[in-house]
Formats: C-alpha cells, structure tokens, sequence
C-alpha cells in the first residue's frame, strides 16, 4: 500500500497547475513539473530559488504579508491573484492558493502552495474587456447618429415586431396613430396612399411589405388625419439578412418630402396657368397667318411669315405637351381606344418625318406588315411615333440610319425604333422617360428641348397597359422598344 508521502509526491507530479513545497523562509523544497512549464525553469533550478525570486516586485508586499499572518496564526490559508516572473522575462498571471502545514503541536512545517496559470484567461478578459468598450462606443455612435438624423428609420424583426425607432419616426407615429401603436405590423391608421384619395390597407403598409421581404425605394404615402397637416414620406425599405442569408428583419427609411410635393403641385398649377394662357392667343396668331399665306406678299416677307409659323406650331407644341402632362398628373383618362389599323399610323409617321431626316442627312428605312389591327387610341398612338422618330433622327448622326419596325408577336405589338447614332450615356438610361429629364447628350449638343417627349410617350403607352424601354451602346446606337397588349 502507498504511503502518505508517496501520494503527495504522486498529487504534485500529475497535478495540472502548479504545485510547489515552500519553507517557512520562502525557500522551494519541491516543485512539480506544471509549475516548471510554468515558469519556462528546470526543477533543479526553481529549487535553487526562494518564492520572492519568482514572484514580481509589484506583488511581494502583498504576498509577504498573507505570509505573517499565516505564521502568527491569523490565518491558516488564504488564495489571491498575483503576477510571476518567468525565465525569459514574461509576466505569468496566476490564482495563488496557501496553506500552511503544522505539526500535531501546531508548529509549522511548511507552505504547500498551488497556482492556477490564469496567464491566457486574464488576456482573453481583458480583450473582452477592449472589446465590450469599443462595442459601447460604437453603439453610442450609432444611436446618436439614429436618432439625430432628419429621416425616420425603424428596425423589424422577421415576426413584424418593432425592435427598435428614433425619436423622427417616433413622431410620424404619432401622426399616424394618436391612440397608440402596438409594436407590429399591420395595423392600419392615418396612412393614405400616394394622391391621398383613400387610407391603406394592411397589405399595402409598406412595413407589412418589408416584413414579407420585399425591398423597395420612393414608395410614397401621406401620413396624418388632417389633409391640411398631412406629412407626405417617400419610403424605402432593406432585409436584414444574418450570415448564412436567412431573413432576420428588415429597415425602413421615411424621408419627409411634404415640401417637396407641394413644390411639384405649385409648379403644375403654375404650367398648367401658363399653358391655358398661351393656347388662345397662339391659336389666334396661327389662324391670322393662314389668311396671310393667300395674301399677295413678295418672296421676303413669305419666307418671314413661314418662319413665324413654324415657330408659332413649335411653341403650339409645347404647350400641347405641358396641358398633356398636367392632365396625365391630374389622373385623368389620357386615351379614348377604338379599332384601329396601327400600319397607315406608322406610314404617316414616317413620311411626315421624312423631310426633317432628309435635311438632318439620316435615311429612314420600315418594315412594316400590310396590316395590324388592334384597339387602340389612334390619334395618341401617332404621338408615340412621332416622338419617338424625332429624337431617333434628332441624336442620329449624318449619313445615318433609322430602322422602324412594327409587328405582331406572342399576341403582343411591338414597335421597334432604332438608331446608330452616338448613343445614350449609361447613368442617362434610368431617367430617359422622367419628365423634364435632359440626357448629358442634349446639353452636350445645346438640343432645345423639354424634356416632355419620352415622358408623354410613357404615359401613352401605359395607359394601353404596354411597356417601353431603351437600350443604348455609346458610339453604337440606341433602340426604343414599344409593347401593346394586342
């Protein structure tokens, strides 16, 4: 059987932290081999040491005066956390626990001591602890940032619950809910839609959306029960997606554009003023000079009198596209459709183009069938033609090309205008059929213009449940392709 003494030498050696035999003069009888590994020294070597040569000056006093007490019989053990020096110079952070071994007649023997090599844990603590300030830090930041920014912003989580607003959103709340909101999506309130005409559903909630996964930009509604006080917020909306892409939520930004919309109210009113003050008087000057062009008048004066005319039909024009635009923004019907044979509009289109194409050096070419019939607004039709060949023949080049193509495909009818002039800058492209946009192209080349053309084509061809588009490669040409349900 093992003796007392062969267990304790047992217990020390396969021990996994440090164990160490210290006299009452701090001499290291014996140490074990954790304790060595610990302190990079050979055990030869640490028992030539005494426990004030491993441990560090800072930490000696304290150490020295556990010690005394222990002696003087105060205390029997005591543990606390001290730094040691190692063989190399490197600091060692260990959990010291003491006890001091007495003779049957209370004298003491020895120390026995155990230490823990805290050394990696401390590192990783106070990398937490680096970590955990930044983290507050930043977080300060950001809900500064959150709720001092002037836009509205609200985080979902992937129920529809609120996890978290800023103090802008906060009022917009209030706005559209003044008896309380309880915290989810879907409940309905003073949010009205985009022409404030009727209250939104749940379904048409942009939170509802966002919580469903949709992402979307410029979603406009109005918000407040009072019409003369209603807020209106242009609002966008972006999953929160965690690392391996599940759906975690989703953050919506209200922008308040109240200002801005009633800017674009005053402006149409103010156009269409404008345009109902000008159609009387230039409808007036075009009659008087139609009864001029039968009056005996030299060569000279006919060129003047053709020049105003054609100046007088050009602003007519205009001001044709303003009252169109304004009545589109009104919301009322734009197109009265009928049958329509869609070839005769395009032919005529053409030859009264052709004039124009010849003066600018661009040859026109059609394919066109013997005939395509559909329902459809004719005379509104013969406006997207129009518009659409003069800006192909306008940013053609000379000695260029313009190819118009009409045909039936897939019970669709598709109108295709294309150009091989210099083309359409990239970052144009998403604005080509904005009102009052002016390409980079146009004011490169000082084309006058409104901006009105393509936007009324838009216009045409969606209140025909169609759809057009644009394609453009710089030095190659641009196409515009036209789409009617047949």
């Amino acid at each position: 059987m093992l003796q007392t003494h062969d267990l304790w030498r047992l217990t020390m050696e396969h021990s996994p932290v440090g164990m160490a035999l210290v006299s009452l003069s701090g001499d290291l009888i014996s140490v074990n081999v954790a304790l060595c590994e610990m302190l990079g020294q050979p055990p030869e070597v640490l028992t030539g040491l005494t426990f004030p040569d491993i441990t560090h000056p800072d930490d000696l006093s304290s150490d020295v005066r556990l010690v005394l007490q222990a002696l003087a019989d105060e205390i029997s053990s005591y543990r606390i956390t001290k730094r040691y020096v190692r063989a190399d110079g490197q600091v060692v952070i260990g959990d010291l626990s003491v006890t001091l071994l007495r003779a049957p007649d209370g004298t003491p023997i020895h120390f026995i001591c155990q230490i823990v090599d805290l050394t990696e844990r401390h590192a990783i603590a106070q990398r937490l602890d680096v970590a955990e300030a930044t983290i507050e830090s930043e977080q300060r930041k950001a809900d500064a940032v959150f709720d001092t920014v002037a836009v509205g912003l609200l985080l979902l989580d992937a129920t529809g619950a609120y996890q978290g607003y800023n103090s802008r959103h906060r009022a917009f709340m209030h706005m559209a809910f003044p008896e309380g909101h309880r915290g989810r999506v879907g409940q309905t309130g003073f949010l009205f839609d985009a022409d404030q005409a009727r209250p939104l559903t749940s379904e048409e909630m942009p939170t509802t959306r966002a919580v469903a996964g949709e992402e979307f930009d410029d979603f406009l509604l109005w918000v407040g029960e009072d019409p003369h006080t209603r807020r209106a917020m242009s609002v966008s909306a972006r999953s929160v997606r965690d690392r391996h892409g599940a759906f975690t939520g989703a953050a919506l930004a209200y922008h308040d554009v109240t200002e801005l919309m009633r800017a674009l109210k005053v402006k149409d009113e103010f156009v269409t003023t404008v345009s109902h003050e000008l159609r009387t008087p230039l409808t007036s000057a075009l009659a008087h000079l139609e009864l001029l062009e039968d009056a005996s008048v030299g060569d000279d004066v006919r060129r003047q009198l053709t020049a105003v005319q054609r100046n007088i039909r050009r602003l007519s024009h205009v001001v044709a596209d303003l009252l169109f635009v304004t009545r589109a923004t009104a919301g009322s019907s734009l197109i009265d459709p009928y049958p329509v044979d869609l070839v005769p509009i395009v032919a005529d289109a053409l030859d009264a183009a052709r004039p124009t194409a010849a003066t600018a050096g661009v040859d026109m070419t059609a394919t066109l069938p013997e005939s395509l019939e559909t329902v459809a607004d004719g005379m509104r039709l013969r406006q997207v033609v129009d518009n659409v060949i003069a800006n192909a023949i306008l940013y053609g080049r000379p000695d260029g090309h313009v190819a118009v193509t009409l045909e039936a495909s897939d019970g669709q009818v598709v109108l295709t205008v294309a150009d091989d002039g210099e083309g359409i800058d990239e970052s144009d492209l998403p604005g080509m059929f904005q009102r009052f946009f002016r390409g980079q192209n146009a004011h490169r080349r000082q084309v006058p213009g409104t901006g009105l053309g393509l936007s009324i084509v838009r216009m045409i061809v969606e209140a025909h449940g169609g759809e057009v588009s644009m394609t453009s490669e710089a030095g190659v040409g641009s196409t515009v392709r036209i789409t009617l349900p047949r």
